[in-house]
């Protein structure tokens, strides 16, 4: 059964921007963006409570923004200024329990390509 579904992928040319989006069938107290690209290990990308605290990894601050709208169980990563090295599968994931410091993720979705050329 799926539970997380994104949405939002896309190529995009360096600078360029996208709005991955993930809707999920299940209320989650933590959800957060995660990437993997070729060759490398999964990365968390971003992190939101459902109190809206977030948490995002340095190589993103000031470029990507993650946001909730908890009535329609649905999490957003707005990316701007988009690198070449922001390519990606990229993830949602969810913990229904815990906070976001010490989240569990139990639930993924099936990934969005995110292709930044230079």
């Amino acid at each position: 059964q799926v539970r997380l579904m994104e949405s939002g992928g896309g190529s995009v040319q360096a600078g360029g921007s996208l709005r991955l989006s993930c809707v999920a069938k299940i209320s989650a107290n933590c959800m957060g963006w995660f990437r993997r690209a070729p060759g490398k290990e999964r990365e968390e990308v971003a992190t939101i409570d459902s109190d809206g605290i977030t948490r995002y990894t340095d190589s993103v601050k000031g470029r990507f923004t993650i946001s909730r709208a908890n009535a329609k169980n649905t999490l957003y990563l707005q990316m701007s200024s988009l690198k070449p090295e922001d390519t990606a599968m990229y993830y949602c994931a969810a913990d229904p329990w815990r906070d976001c410091n010490q989240a569990d993720f139990v639930y993924w979705g099936q990934g969005t390509q995110v292709t930044v050329s230079s």
